[in-house]
């Protein structure tokens, strides 16, 4: 069994499964761990797992908690909806220190102590938030974990639950499986449907339909969002909307967070200037050899990078990471370069990405048929340290 290290390092996983999620919570959950594991995934995103004495007592973090919250506070508190603009009153003899660390979590403690909600509704909403957590955790793939152990500056009021985390586990791994099967696995659900081709749109559908599609599909609420809105698993919310993603009258995109229902004072760490970081580049290709050689390469100097070796995940992987440029191997099991280029091109953020295809054999035919299918370049195998980075400077100077 893995130590827990006293200088917490940075350990990377790949294809972070609920077996493996299972086996990083029973190694803190031995020794009685109490303190904060991190997750973050390539695109620097990090979700925060608060941990006593070795069972889960919170989770935040990711692309969206305060939407999150919200969502799931309308589900299980939803007597607290008339009740937001009092929150400023209720943090007021709050430890601001604290709040910072995790305000939505003092706040359900407060509101438990002055009868707001109950107890069971609390822990059915923190139970909800991990689950929420743990599948987007899932679909990132390739994770980065560190733990770090309580201090008293970062410490919560009381635990309101304890929770196991093979009980969170076990239900995001449903409805990841769910998801899985639905063949919507490469769309996520913190994505918010937009309408592309309205006219278009119209004449496939019935007027009614249409009508509430445009109110409904304009870009301010993600699919998550949309299941409240409509009362409906987040899904089938995604299935009924699918045939017009695939055929690309409505696509997905990205969009910020709500902001906090309470104002923060400022966070010392915000105000500090962050270094830049260089960009991130993908190399998907089923020789692991190729892969490690390629991050050699790149980590060394300085570029962020993500390997992915299954090429089946390969454009869920994309999705998820969004690198700035793509390695991409040609002739891999199950799935080839040309099909997979193809289709990220068809994907409006992949539309303008440098995509260079990797492959053994230097034919003439090879790169006309990479160019027709949108390719932005071709490099040989084996791989040369020299020739790759003037690929990237080459192409990453004509994104820039």
């Amino acid at each position: 069994m893995m130590a827990i290290e006293q200088n917490y390092p940075l350990i990377p996983i790949k294809e972070f499964t609920s077996v493996k999620q299972a086996g990083l919570f029973e190694i803190l959950k031995q020794p009685r761990f109490s303190g904060q594991l991190i997750l973050s995934d390539p695109s620097k995103q990090e979700w925060i797992f608060h941990i006593y004495m070795g069972r889960l007592m919170y989770a935040t973090g990711g692309t969206h908690p305060v939407r999150r919250w919200r969502r799931n506070l309308l589900i299980h508190c939803p007597q607290t909806s008339a009740q937001l603009s009092s929150l400023q009153d209720d943090l007021a003899n709050t430890n601001w220190e604290d709040v910072n660390v995790c305000w939505d979590y003092h706040l359900l403690c407060l509101w438990v102590d002055l009868h707001k909600v109950t107890r069971d509704q609390a822990i059915k909403m923190i139970q909800s938030v991990m689950v929420e957590i743990l599948f987007d955790v899932t679909q990132g793939m390739q994770i980065t974990y560190q733990i770090k152990p309580d201090s008293s500056s970062s410490s919560f009021f009381k635990p309101l639950v304890l929770i196991d985390a093979e009980q969170v586990i076990h239900e995001a791994d449903q409805l990841w499986e769910a998801w899985q099967s639905a063949r919507v696995a490469d769309r996520f659900p913190n994505r918010a449907p937009i309408i592309r081709q309205p006219e278009q749109l119209r004449v496939k559908t019935s007027p009614q339909a249409y009508q509430t599609m445009t109110k409904l599909l304009n870009g301010q609420y993600t699919l998550r969002d949309l299941a409240i809105l409509m009362k409906r698993d987040t899904r089938a919310v995604t299935l009924s909307i699918l045939p017009h993603l695939q055929s690309g009258l409505v696509e997905l995109i990205d969009i910020p967070d709500l902001p906090a229902p309470v104002s923060l004072p400022p966070n010392e760490t915000s105000v500090k200037t962050v270094p830049e970081q260089k960009p991130l580049i993908a190399c998907v290709d089923d020789s692991p050899l190729i892969c490690q050689s390629m991050e050699k390469i790149l980590t060394s100097e300085g570029y962020r990078f993500v390997a992915i070796n299954d090429a089946l995940r390969a454009i869920a992987t994309l999705l998820a990471t969004k690198p700035e440029l793509i390695f991409l191997d040609l002739v891999m099991p199950n799935a080839n370069g040309y099909e997979i280029c193809g289709q990220l091109r068809r994907l409006s953020f992949f539309r303008n990405t440098p995509i260079v295809i990797l492959t053994g054999n230097d034919g003439i035919i090879d790169r006309v048929r990479a160019k027709m299918v949108g390719s932005s370049d071709f490099m040989s195998k084996p791989i040369n340290p020299e020739e790759v980075l003037k690929v990237i400077i080459k192409h990453l100077k004509q994104v820039n």
